[in-house]
């Protein structure tokens, strides 16, 4: 199972892809297996020199009852400090966003795919739609 957030790689560049963990709770996991998972609109902040994806919805999980979590809560992604100092820095320099790109298990764990993406004139997503089309068109003959 692999989510991708197609509205960031259409909206900016990524110019450099970490993988990172994320912490999650029990009832948010069995969600993600079932596939009930939206990475558009959801971004990356730093507090207290750590990273928190904000606005990741995960639908609730039917079977959990009272236990169940909150869908748009931050969750912490698991980095090492050096990635963390790093990934700050690059959020530091103008029109520089960190976002997530990619949702996918591997060896049963959760990994995020974090983009530090720059954002797209009017003229640039033009060209991606140019490109797109003529992919499209590629195939069909």
């Amino acid at each position: 199972m692999e989510v991708k957030n197609k509205k960031a790689y259409f909206d900016y560049i990524i110019l450099k892809e970490i993988e990172a963990g994320i912490s999650l709770v029990g009832s948010e996991i069995k969600s993600v297996r079932n596939g009930s998972i939206d990475l558009k609109d959801s971004y990356v902040v730093f507090k207290d020199n750590e990273a928190y994806a904000l606005n990741i919805y995960i639908a609730k999980y039917e079977e959990a009852n009272i236990f169940n979590h909150d869908e748009r809560r931050s969750r912490k992604l698991l980095l090492h400090k050096k990635e963390i100092k790093k990934l700050k820095e690059m959020k530091e320099m103008e029109g520089i966003s960190i976002i997530p790109l990619k949702g996918y298990f591997k060896n049963g764990h959760l990994k995020l795919l974090i983009g530090v993406c720059k954002g797209k004139k009017l003229f640039d997503k033009r060209e991606s739609i140019k490109k797109r089309d003529l992919e499209k068109e590629k195939n069909i003959y």
